[in-house]
């Protein structure tokens, strides 16, 4: 038994139809025509949204391979900078060996001649061996004071020289490839006070 209330399921919601009950569905080819360009601009949109951050993603990793190689690069060239320390302090030693040595007169023994020619030979071989695996020996003397490469241990007053220029070099300056392994310690020349109060 039914009631004059109920309805029948075959039969639409509404007299409209069932497009009726959804608005969003177009119902003539101008409103699909719209819908269809909306449609095409959102996913354009998104495709680029997309093209951009892979863009960015790809720079990102552009950078980090760089970053990468170089990092890998300085570590197979800076790898042995303790071990160019402790050689360049070996140098230096040897050099202060040499310059302990009498300075070569024609009243002093043969032996002692040889001993520095030897020597001597010894530090050219030993520098030239450091300079093919990069380590590098700079004399500072006359060249201006520079803080990145110099150490300056005493000032001195020289009307000869500018102010501010390396009178004097107790040690060199050591480099491995270009950075700085041991700064050289320098007398820097100054003006006498006459000059710096004109």
């Amino acid at each position: 038994m039914s009631t004059e209330h109920e309805t029948n399921p075959a039969q639409p919601a509404t007299e409209n139809g069932p497009d009726a009950a959804n608005p969003e569905i177009p119902s003539t080819p101008e409103q699909l025509m719209q819908a269809a360009t909306a449609r095409i601009a959102e996913l354009e949109a998104e495709l680029a949204e997309m093209k951009d951050r892979w863009m960015r993603s790809e720079a990102e990793n552009a950078n980090i391979r760089t970053r990468a190689r170089r990092d890998a690069d300085d570590a197979r060239q800076y790898a042995v900078q303790k071990f160019a320390t402790d050689v360049v302090e070996a140098a230096e030693n040897l050099k202060r060996g040499i310059d302990s040595l009498p300075v070569p007169s024609d009243d002093l023994p043969p032996i002692v001649v040889k001993v520095r020619e030897g020597l001597e030979g010894v530090e050219r071989s030993f520098i030239g061996i450091l300079e093919r695996n990069g380590i590098k020996k700079e004399d500072p003397v006359g060249s201006p004071f520079d803080p990145n490469k110099h150490q300056a241990m005493q000032e001195q007053e020289s009307l000869e020289h500018k102010a501010g220029t390396v009178l004097q070099a107790w040690t060199a300056c050591w480099t491995l490839h270009g950075r700085l392994l041991k700064p050289a310690m320098v007398v820097v020349a100054k003006a006498p006070p006459g000059e710096i109060a004109a």
